[in-house]
C-alpha cells in the first residue's frame, strides 16, 4: 500500500512539474506575442532623407544601416508603365529635368514623370528638394545641392537592394511603398495599383505576415486594393486634415493602420506636460488600428525644445506604434534607449 502511495505521489509531483513547465512556455509565448504587438517601428521616410537626397539608393542604403525597421518607397509610373521611386508626379523639384529636357514641360510649366520613358528618366540627376515657387531649398542645411551624383531608380531596383542588404547583413528590414495619386494615373489610362501589387507578389510580398506595408491617401483606392484586387497585405490609410476620428470606423473595415500628420496628434483635447493631443490614437487602438504618423524631423520640432523631447512625447506619451522619420538613426537610438 505504501509502495503504491509513493508511486502515485511521485506521479503527481511529475505531473505538477510538467504543468509548471507548460505554463511557463505559454507565459513566455504570451509575452513574446505581446512584445511583437507592442513593438514601435522606425519608418525611414524617403530613406535617410535628413542626410542624403530623398529616394536615392544611397539614402535607402544608409537608412538600412541606421536601424530602420521599414524603408519607404513613393511610387509613380513612367510613360512606359514602370514604377519609379519618387515622391511626386513631378520631376522638376528634385531633378535637373529642366536642363536636360527644356522643351518637355506641360502648359502649367511642370515636368510630369508620366510624360517620360524610363530610359529618359534615368538620365536625370537627383538633388535636394526645392520649393518650385521660390526656387529655394526646402531644408538648406541638408546635403548640398548639386554635389556628388545621384540617380532615380525603379521600384524593383530598390526591392532587390533591400532584400540583398537583408541577406548580407542578417537584418529583416521591410518595405513601406505608397501608391501615389492613383486618380491621376487612371486619368492617363494606367492602373498603378495593379502594377505595384504584381511586382510585390513577384518578390514575395502578398500577405500581412510579409515585411511589407502598403499605404495610400486615396481611401477609395485602398478599398479597391483590399476588396477588388483582393490584396491580403498590411494596409495603411494615410490621413490629412480634416480627416479625424469619425473616419476611423470606416478605415477599420479594410485598413490595418492609419497614418495621420504628427501635427494632427499634437492638437485639441487633453493637456499633458503643457502639450495637447487628440484622442485619435486611443480610438484607433480600440478599433485594432496601428498608428504610424508622419513626419519626424529635427527641423520641425512642433514647439518642443529638442528632437528627443518630441520623440518622447510621440512614442511614450501618445503611444504611437511607429513613425515616419527623416532621421532613422536618431529615432532608432531613442527607442533603443
Amino acid at each position: 500500500m505504501s509502495y503504491l502511495y509513493s508511486i502515485n505521489n511521485f506521479a503527481l509531483i511529475i505531473a505538477a512539474k510538467l504543468n509548471l513547465v507548460f505554463y511557463l512556455i505559454l507565459l513566455s509565448s504570451s509575452v513574446m506575442a505581446q512584445n511583437q504587438t507592442q513593438h514601435q517601428i522606425v519608418i525611414a521616410h524617403r530613406g535617410a532623407s535628413g542626410y542624403l537626397p530623398e529616394h536615392t539608393m544611397e539614402s535607402k542604403s544608409m537608412a538600412h544601416a541606421m536601424g530602420a525597421d521599414y524603408v519607404e518607397q513613393d511610387l509613380v509610373l513612367t510613360k512606359d508603365n514602370v514604377p519609379v521611386v519618387m515622391h511626386d508626379i513631378y520631376l522638376d523639384d528634385v531633378t535637373d529635368v529642366a536642363q536636360i529636357y527644356p522643351d518637355r514641360s506641360r502648359e502649367d510649366g511642370r515636368y510630369y514623370i508620366i510624360d517620360f520613358t524610363l530610359q529618359e528618366v534615368l538620365r536625370l540627376s537627383v538633388n535636394e528638394r526645392i520649393n518650385i515657387k521660390t526656387q529655394q531649398l526646402e531644408f538648406p542645411n541638408r546635403f548640398p545641392r548639386g554635389k556628388s551624383l545621384f540617380r532615380l531608380h525603379t521600384f524593383e531596383n530598390e526591392i532587390e537592394l533591400i532584400q540583398g542588404l537583408n541577406q548580407s547583413s542578417g537584418k529583416q528590414v521591410g518595405i513601406y511603398p505608397e501608391i501615389k495619386n492613383p486618380a491621376f494615373h487612371k486619368k492617363h489610362g494606367k492602373d498603378i495599383s495593379k502594377i505595384v501589387l504584381d511586382i510585390l507578389k513577384k518578390y514575395g510580398y502578398h500577405q500581412k505576415t510579409d515585411r511589407c506595408i502598403l499605404q495610400c491617401f486615396d481611401a477609395a483606392e485602398l478599398k479597391r486594393i483590399r476588396f477588388d484586387l483582393k490584396s491580403d497585405l498590411f494596409l495603411t490609410q494615410l490621413m490629412e486634415f480634416p480627416d479625424g476620428i469619425s473616419d476611423l470606423k470606416d478605415y477599420a473595415h479594410y485598413a490595418d493602420a492609419v497614418g495621420p500628420p504628427i501635427s494632427q496628434l499634437i492638437v485639441s483635447s487633453y493637456k499633458i506636460q503643457g502639450k495637447t493631443y487628440s484622442d485619435l490614437i486611443t480610438e484607433a487602438h480600440k478599433l485594432k488600428l496601428k498608428v504610424h504618423p508622419y513626419t519626424l524631423r529635427t527641423e520641425e520640432l512642433k514647439g518642443f525644445s529638442n528632437f528627443d523631447a518630441l520623440l518622447e512625447f510621440c512614442f511614450d506619451t501618445l503611444n504611437i506604434d511607429g513613425a515616419f522619420t527623416d532621421f532613422p538613426d536618431k529615432t532608432a537610438n531613442f527607442l533603443r534607449r
